[in-house]
């Protein structure tokens, strides 16, 4: 006879199902990723220890079903189910790609099925993959050109590198595109759009995990280290975690490894590296919130706009910087600034009857306690000043999102990015208003 269970199970399980539906909502139930699932158990994966759901913070994800200890191999997926080169080449693109010359690069080739599996998708024996990628993404080479110009500097000049890489890829792909006329009943032009070769360069670039491949002669020697994989790419990033991931060869899975664990109906997440949050919208398209990677950059134009004037030794002093490569990535982190920042600011700061100790700055030498005042007096004007600015963007931000209500989700992104650069300049004002030596010291 079955046994019964009490009304204290009772009560626990309704505790669960209240704590679940108000921290997550499920999305397995859903046809789109039944029909995943489906695909993917044909190709020898099936899980049961994640389920996709829609969280409150990060959107869509992976929950688990069941507590996870450190250790635990979450994810398992066969080679089957990752898109690679070896994927391509085993297609109906094989004969247009071993043909073409010079070879393709395997990130074309990739972005070519991409488009080409897209466009005839109801037919594709990817399709249950297709359905689940997004339709559009925030990387800065999809962004309208007025929100990349409110973008902090050094993003933004990396973010129009971007745009500038993608549109000329998409450029010189043309002639092997159009070599491509006999498979499409329709223009080629009109399939291999610039819109199609966005979607495809960010699927790659957003979604994929590193996997090597042996070199093959009717591609280019370009890295061929891609694999996207489905299911798997559900995870979000969260950069306390820590996970391992690779392919493993005596297997032949891609497996994650997780040594943080998770709680059960958690979201599981991964990292994807020690990456500030400048690099995870420039290349994933999104912020992580108190991110402690996160930095805030001092372009070398800022610091020259400091840099004393009307110092008779300022020419010497910004070619010594120069020549120590101490002019570039110059930050303010969560714990005020670099290292690299306060030498350079201390070199700066030096009178002219210290000028000769230049050496011992770079070596973190402490020259005088009037030297260590002025650098931390340097800092803060440039942070306050830098809080300034951040602060009229982000009004200016606001007065864009109630005037231009098509580019409100790509607003609030560079929105949310500025906002936790403010958090780390007010952090850092904070940190040299305590460091700053009293008067009483100097004397």
């Amino acid at each position: 006879m079955k046994k019964k269970n009490g009304r204290t199970h009772r009560k626990r399980r309704r505790k669960q199902s209240r704590t679940f539906s108000l921290s997550c909502v499920s999305l397995g139930h859903k046809d789109e990723y039944i029909f995943l699932k489906k695909w993917l158990k044909e190709r020898g994966y099936e899980d049961t220890k994640l389920m996709p759901a829609e969280f409150p913070e990060t959107g869509r994800g992976l929950m688990a079903t069941k507590h996870l200890q450190a250790e635990d191999v979450i994810i398992s997926l066969p080679e089957e189910c990752l898109l690679t080169t070896d994927t391509v080449l085993n297609s109906y693109l094989r004969k247009y790609i071993v043909e073409w010359k010079p070879p393709v690069s395997p990130l074309i080739a990739l972005c070519t099925f991409l488009i080409a599996e897209k466009f005839g998708q109801e037919k594709s024996l990817w399709k249950p993959y297709l359905d689940l990628l997004p339709e559009t993404y925030t990387c800065p080479v999809c962004l309208e050109h007025e929100t990349v110009e409110l973008l902090p500097e050094p993003l933004r000049g990396k973010a129009r590198e971007q745009r500038k890489l993608v549109q000329e890829l998409f450029v010189s792909s043309q002639p092997f595109f159009f070599s491509l006329q006999p498979l499409f009943p329709t223009d080629v032009k009109s399939v291999f759009n610039y819109h199609a070769f966005q979607w495809a360069w960010c699927t790659i670039n957003t979604r994929t995990v590193y996997m090597k491949h042996s070199q093959r002669a009717c591609l280019s020697r370009d890295p061929d280290t891609y694999a996207l994989a489905p299911f798997l790419d559900l995870l979000n990033h969260n950069p306390a975690v820590q996970v391992k991931a690779a392919f493993n060869e005596k297997t032949k899975c891609y497996e994650i490894v997780t040594l943080s664990g998770c709680k059960k109906y958690g979201e599981v997440f991964i990292c994807y590296g020690p990456h500030d949050n400048q690099r995870l919208f420039l290349e994933y398209g999104f912020v992580a919130r108190h991110n402690p990677h996160s930095t805030v950059h001092v372009g070398a134009a800022t610091l020259l706009k400091y840099a004393f004037p009307e110092d008779k030794q300022r020419h010497r002093k910004l070619s010594i910087l120069q020549e120590h490569k101490l002019l570039h990535d110059l930050t303010f982190g969560w714990d005020g600034p670099s290292w690299k920042l306060l030498t350079a600011l201390k070199l700066l700061s030096l009178e002219a009857n210290q000028f000769t100790s230049w050496k011992k700055v770079l070596l973190g030498d402490v020259i005088s306690e009037r030297n260590e005042r002025k650098s931390l007096d340097l800092a803060m004007e440039i942070c306050l000043s830098l809080i300034g600015e951040t602060q009229h963007t982000l009004q200016k931000i606001s007065l864009l999102k109630s005037d231009y209500a098509h580019l409100v989700s790509q607003l609030t992104l560079v929105e949310a990015l500025h906002i936790e650069e403010l958090r780390i300049l007010q952090k850092t004002s904070e940190i040299l208003q305590c460091s700053a030596p009293q008067q009483s010291d100097l004397l």
